[in-house]
This record gives structure tokens, sequence and C-alpha cells, in this order.
């Protein structure tokens, strides 16, 4: 499968080096190749530049949003929240088209340090932001309530045995999708939370979750729901 992702972070790198390992054909997207290529120094909290990690990860394409988004027959979302939308301006309309779009971005604010606040919420969400401004785009709103190790290998907490959401219009993408993070990464229990305003839901809980983080001391813990 040709896989494109948005964002060179450590959201990007941890799922385009699971996919690619697995033979799809990923390429990650930036705003600018030659300066992502450039940066000597870790963008935190990266440990090593894009450039280093690459470098141990040969197979995975660097690019712009633009060729990131035409080569793919499925696009990942894993910029900052504050740089999703301007992501996908970049990417162009045309190149997304209808595809599937897996958005695992939070809008959280950082200027303020820590913890951060959300740039909406209550009444509107990222998720359902992009999908007005990207229509015709099937959006499934997934991986944002997990730390990036946990989105490609469940299997490191409790056995796998926890709970990821997702949330979409278009009820078939959901299903598609739902397959895919069985097939990739080995997820069971996927809760589909309805339309794509639950993405509100989704979004607020990031809150709790760096609380979470903070007293665990640890970013690796998932929830799960008990029926």
């Amino acid at each position: 499968m040709q896989i494109g992702i948005l964002g060179t972070g450590v959201a990007g790198q941890t799922l385009a080096a699971a996919l690619a390992e697995k033979g799809h054909a990923v390429t990650i997207g930036t705003r600018d190749p030659a300066e992502t290529m450039a940066r000597a120094a870790a963008k935190p909290p990266a440990k090593v530049s894009f450039r280093e990690w690459q470098q141990a990860n040969p197979g995975v394409k660097l690019a712009t949003f633009a060729d990131a988004v035409r080569s793919a027959n499925v696009v990942i979302n894993a910029t900052s929240g504050v740089g999703a939308m301007s992501a996908l301006e970049d990417a162009g309309a045309d190149a997304l088209g209808e595809k599937i779009l897996i958005d695992a971005t939070n809008p959280l604010d950082f200027s303020k340090g820590m913890p951060p606040t959300l740039t909406v919420c209550n009444t509107d969400s990222l998720g359902e932001q992009l999908q007005r401004a990207f229509p015709r785009v099937r959006l499934v709103k997934a991986l944002n309530t997990i730390t990036a190790a946990l989105m490609v290998n469940p299997g490191a907490v409790n056995g796998g045995d926890h709970t990821l959401f997702l949330c979409g219009n278009d009820t078939d993408a959901k299903a598609t999708v739902k397959r895919w993070l069985d097939e990739w990464f080995g997820w069971q229990d996927i809760v589909d939370l309805g339309d794509i305003t639950a993405a509100r839901g989704m979004e607020m809980y990031l809150p709790l979750w760096l609380r979470t983080w903070g007293a665990l001391g640890s970013p690796m813990f998932n929830v799960k729901i008990v029926r």
C-alpha cells in the first residue's frame, strides 16, 4: 500500500518506520524537505534529527506535503495541531480528493508552556474544522488518544487489551480504518464513537491524558472500556 504521512515529528516517524517495516511504501510529507534534511538538531521530543532518523530508515521517502499525498492510497495526518490545517492546504484539495485521511492530531497550544491548552473545544474540534475545509476527504479521527509508541504496538501495554477510539462521517471509511489498524498494528478493541462531532470528546481527553502521564511518569498507558 502507498501511505502518505504528514509530519516529521515523533508520531510521523514512529508510524512511518512501523509501516515501512511491514512492507508498505511510505512517504513522509513536510513543508520544506531541504530544510528538514538540513536541520542538524533534534526537534523535541525527538531524540535525533530527522536526517539521522532517515539514515536509519532509508526505505521511507521524504517529500513535500503535496507529493506525499499525491502518491498515497491513504493519508495519515501526524502534524502538530497548530500546523494541521496549513499542511492540508499545502497538500491541496485536489491531491487529497476523496482519500481516507486518518487524523491523529490534537489542537494543543504550548505557547504558554506546560500543560498546554486546547485551541478549540466544546462546540467544535480540529477534526471537524479539517473535515469542513476538505469536505470530499473521508476523515477518520483515530490514534490521537495514545502515545506514538503505543499507536504501532498496542501489545506493549496489558498485552494489547485496551481500547482505541475513532469517529468520522463515512461509515465505510471507518470500517476500512478499523481493519487496517488491526492488520497494521494488531488493534482489537476499537470503539466507533459516531460522526465527526465525537472528535470533540476525543480531543478534550488530552488534558486528562497529559495529567495522567505526569502522575504515572510514563506515556505508556491507555484506557479500557469494561463492558
